[in-house]
């Protein structure tokens, strides 16, 4: 089914600016058809929402802290009893960021990245860097303990996998990207992806990162970026897999909430860090790697964790 459905404007007024009514219903989560972590395809049901229009972006995140005085994860010391096994140098607050390799690389290494002292969503580059010009682009270097922090503060919460997955579909449920079935319908790029080959050849004339919120054409809620730009944190814990089938419609599962806390923990991996649940991709998923600028995808991230293109976007439960 490819109906599109277009927010009921008999709602009233949104509770804060900015934010998209959201009118619940059934559609089909996950996909059968792309990486295994999305299947099996099923039904699920969503209660109305609001949801933001845009991710925030450093110009929203830098009013909270003003008002709050907060300190995220990357800007805090880590303490050595929570990482006993790292490295020195690791121990030193900062943020993974992504280092354009000059050479063909291995795609299982992901040797792209580097953890680096002072990176923060005040310096995304790291020390020097600044946001200063970028006040209309995501928040990056946000672990998910911050971007509850800012979902508590302003008066709302985080989406769930599956209130987020329906509303990046804007009422296109099956189709394979939030707007059709089309990559770039008529030639045009419909989000902030990787343009080349990666990670060694990128095609835009600026450096890969985040582009300012609304630069590419909404879904059919309204909504911006549910592809690409900056992964975006859910609440749900991570599982490796959806839960199995269900035909019968009394059987259909309502406002689900993803895993457990004990299914989130990597089992190759001695740090029991759990994880939850990223969605929508980012400006390095690109076609020979990474396919996730896709509703149906997801992908588990240690909620320690923060890195030049995570940030969020929050919702409110009516």
């Amino acid at each position: 089914m490819n109906s599109k459905q277009i927010p009921s404007p008999r709602h009233g007024k949104p509770p804060h600016k900015g934010m998209v009514w959201i009118p619940g219903g059934t559609f089909v989560m996950g996909s059968d058809n792309h990486y295994s972590e999305e299947g099996p395809a099923h039904c699920v049901s969503v209660d109305s929402f609001w949801v933001d229009q845009y991710v925030v972006t450093n110009k929203q995140f830098q009013r909270f802290v003003k008002e709050t005085g907060y300190v995220t994860l990357a800007q805090r010391q880590p303490l050595l009893e929570d990482y006993p096994e790292a490295l020195p140098e690791l121990l030193v607050p900062g943020s993974l960021v992504f280092q354009q390799p000059n050479h063909p690389v291995d795609l299982q290494t992901c040797s792209w990245w580097a953890y680096v002292p002072g990176a923060n969503w005040r310096h995304p580059a790291g020390p020097g860097s600044s946001i200063k010009g970028r006040e209309n682009s995501p928040v990056v270097h946000i672990a998910y303990e911050d971007a509850q922090a800012y979902a508590t503060w302003s008066g709302k919460s985080l989406p769930t996998e599956a209130q987020w997955e329906f509303a990046a579909r804007g009422g296109l449920d099956g189709a394979v990207y939030t707007w059709g079935n089309e990559f770039a319908p008529k030639g045009k790029r419909m989000a902030n992806i990787w343009e080349g080959q990666f990670p060694t050849a990128y095609l835009k004339p600026h450096p890969p990162q985040a582009e300012p919120v609304g630069s590419y054409p909404p879904n059919g809620y309204g909504l911006y970026d549910m592809a690409g730009n900056v992964w975006e944190w859910t609440t749900d814990w991570y599982r490796d897999h959806h839960p199995e089938n269900k035909t019968k419609s009394c059987c259909i599962p309502v406002n689900p909430r993803g895993g457990t806390l004990e299914e989130s923990f990597d089992l190759n991996i001695p740090s029991r860090i759990p994880r939850k649940v990223l969605k929508g991709g980012s400006f390095l998923c690109a076609i020979n790697y990474c396919q996730r600028y896709r509703p149906a995808a997801r992908h588990p991230e240690t909620v320690d964790t923060s890195t030049c293109h995570i940030g969020f976007r929050c919702v409110v439960n009516i």
